[in-house]
């Protein structure tokens, strides 16, 4: 049925409503800045109707009565050339007033002026077509094609009939119809621009739902002109439900786009059916890039659960938080449908659920890692940082995830820049007993810091681990083919007993008397500022390096908790020092007179050791004091004077 002017006439005013966000702008942008192709308005608009079927099927498991005579979902396009209007009508859960208000009416509720502000970003660059559809915007790409877009809606088991109208320049309108102004469910019609009227053409049309919604869970029907019988041009059959044989790529593609609100193609496709003691199927997809909300505080999955193709939930607990970036579903044949979401996801069949899809999901991980590494490279680089945390928080599968990790190294190189640690250990030196690291939060920060001299000396490979995760699973107790990790920042570096690779063999012969000496005035000459000064042998071209006590964290770590406000007090670390370093041995030469510059040059080093490891001095005055005083020593004896 068609809002006809009559029908408005008879209705009750009309009240008009400002949108709830800057929408006119929103709208330009949207429409002039991100979609590269108009006709995604129609699979939107298409995945709404679908998702209203849905939505309705799980609430007549608990109020039959609300499918009434008309129990089988369907949706129906109804185009009219004449009059330039293409409507997308569904029999569905349908809107109350207050839905339309609440839905249509506020666009982009979480964060609307920063998704405004990366519309407008994005207007310099035509390609980046991304943020749509990210934000739950998608009924709003109607007006890329429409001039002005009405929505009428009776909702299941309600009296009242709605009309929503916009021309999409700031304000609209809701108004009460008569009650038999339209059946349940949705109609959303478009008044179409000029320039558009080919999507009111039945090739076209066909095209575009055969293309973008095949995989849809509900049969699409076409009224190509007024008058005309519906003509079915999508079955219904859902995707997953079908043979693989059966599906093409470009069909797998499009579902993913879909149910993930991405315009990636995907990374990995997990496909696969359990019979057995549990009867299920799952589709998850590994994206192709990051989602936006990949690090959401939350850590929620966004897995869709079935119950024989009837929609449960769009955020299912089925996949473990390390695996939050899938995509994907799951059906499920064994479940209980007469019971809450709530309970279903305490299920115990869902339990068994989760321990078979996540095993899935991390056996095709494998497979791939071990069959096609270049493809597994691209999906650990976008996803490595989050598989990590896996490592941390699933005792059970920790070694299956210590085998698919990929790290930088100290051995990387430009040709091979991911290392595994079966790579690792194959590569360990003679009495080498555990698998070193150096964590922080910045790369290039790591590979020039001096606690891996003494370990690039003797060849010994040091992981390098950049992210926040990384501090916390390579914790006591963890190891990989009995292999302990150990961090080179913390406790003695044990290296003596692993022979270097290079010429420059040094003979282990004791520090020189006045060296011990200087070691133990910058250990008095410090005070409380470390926990012990002592010789190093992870040291060759360094002066000094800080690294923690052998209990506790270590110093990536510390920093962590420190400024999360979970460690009170830190640990004093302890100052290593390269005994055979010029700077030293000349410092452990001067005269007791010279003992306020020496007093300097202790506090001074320190700073230099915190410098090092990407820290502040500790009081930047006195820092700038000492190193004047220390300058000016090195300046002729006039000019020194006048710097004074």
């Amino acid at each position: 049925m068609t809002v006809t002017e009559e029908s408005r006439s008879d209705s009750r005013p009309s009240q008009a409503h400002a949108f709830q966000a800057d929408v006119a702008k929103l709208l330009h942008l949207m429409v002039h800045s991100v979609y590269s192709d108009k006709s995604v308005f129609l699979r939107e608009l298409i995945a709404n109707a679908a998702d209203a079927c849905e939505r309705l099927r799980y609430e007549a498991i608990a109020e039959p009565k609300l499918l009434g005579d008309d129990p089988k979902p369907r949706i129906t396009l109804a185009a009219d050339a004449e009059k330039r209007t293409l409507a997308v009508e569904d029999n569905g859960i349908g809107m109350s007033r207050d839905d339309m208000v609440e839905a249509l009416g506020t666009i982009a509720r979480s964060g609307t002026k920063a998704f405004i502000d990366r519309l407008a970003a994005a207007d310099s660059n035509a390609e980046d077509n991304t943020l749509i559809g990210r934000f739950g915007v998608g009924f709003y790409s109607a007006f890329m094609v429409a001039e002005r877009v009405d929505v009428l809606s009776r909702r299941a088991g309600s009296e009242a009939t709605w009309l929503w109208s916009s021309d999409g320049q700031g304000t609209f309108s809701v108004t009460e119809l008569p009650a038999d102004a339209m059946r349940r469910g949705t109609r959303v019609t478009l008044h179409l621009s000029e320039d558009v009227k080919s999507y009111t053409e039945r090739l076209t049309l066909e095209r575009l739902v055969k293309a973008q919604s095949g995989h849809v869970p509900v049969p699409i029907a076409l009224i190509e002109k007024p008058g005309a019988e519906p003509a079915e041009i999508s079955d219904g059959a859902a995707l997953w439900a079908k043979p693989k044989s059966d599906i093409t790529p470009g069909d797998y593609t499009d579902f993913y786009r879909s149910i993930a609100g991405q315009f990636d193609d995907p990374a990995l496709i997990v496909h696969f059916r359990a019979e057995g003691r549990q009867d299920y199927t799952t589709l998850f997809f590994v994206p192709g890039a990051r989602p936006f909300d990949l690090f959401d505080p939350d850590r929620k999955g966004r897995i869709k659960l079935y119950v024989k193709r009837v929609f449960i939930t769009d955020d299912a607990d089925i996949l473990p938080r390390y695996l939050r970036f899938v995509r994907g579903l799951v059906d499920s044949a064994d479940l209980p449908l007469n019971v809450s979401r709530e309970k279903i996801q305490e299920s115990p069949l869902l339990a068994a659920i989760r321990k078979g899809a996540t095993h899935r999901v991390l056996s095709e991980l494998e497979r791939i890692a071990d069959k096609e590494p270049v493809a597994f490279l691209k999906i650990w680089e976008t996803f490595g940082a989050v598989l990590k945390e896996g490592i941390y928080e699933d005792f059970e599968r920790r070694d299956a995830l210590l085998a698919l990790a990929r790290f930088k190294t100290t051995a990387s190189t430009d040709a091979s820049p991911w290392r595994s640690l079966k790579d690792y250990v194959a590569a360990m030196k003679p009495n080498q007993t555990a698998i070193y690291y150096l964590a922080g939060d910045d790369l290039e920060r790591l590979k020039s810091s001096p606690h891996l001299e003494g370990f690039r000396a003797r060849g010994v490979e040091v992981l390098l681990l950049p992210d926040p995760v990384d501090s916390f699973w390579v914790m006591p107790g963890v190891s990989f083919d009995g292999k302990p990790f150990k961090s080179v920042t913390q406790g003695a570096a044990d290296l003596a007993a692993i022979a270097r690779a290079d010429a420059k063999e040094e003979a282990q012969t004791e520090a020189p008397p006045a060296v011990k000496i200087f070691i133990a005035f910058l250990k008095s000459a410090l005070g409380e500022a470390v926990s012990d000064v002592r010789m190093s042998d992870r040291l060759t071209d360094s002066a000094v390096c800080l690294v923690a006590p052998e209990g506790g964290p270590d110093r990536a770590l510390e920093k962590i908790l420190a400024s999360a406000g979970r460690l009170p007090s830190a640990a004093k670390p302890i100052l290593e020092v390269n005994p055979r370093h010029d700077l030293i041995v000349a410092l452990a030469g001067l005269a007791e007179s010279d003992r306020a510059f020496k007093e300097d040059a202790a506090h001074l080093l320190f700073e230099e050791a915190r410098l090092l490891d990407g820290d502040r001095p500790v009081d930047p005055r006195q820092f700038a004091d000492r190193l004047g005083r220390v300058l000016a020593r090195g300046l002729p004896r006039e000019a020194a004077a006048g710097a004074a």
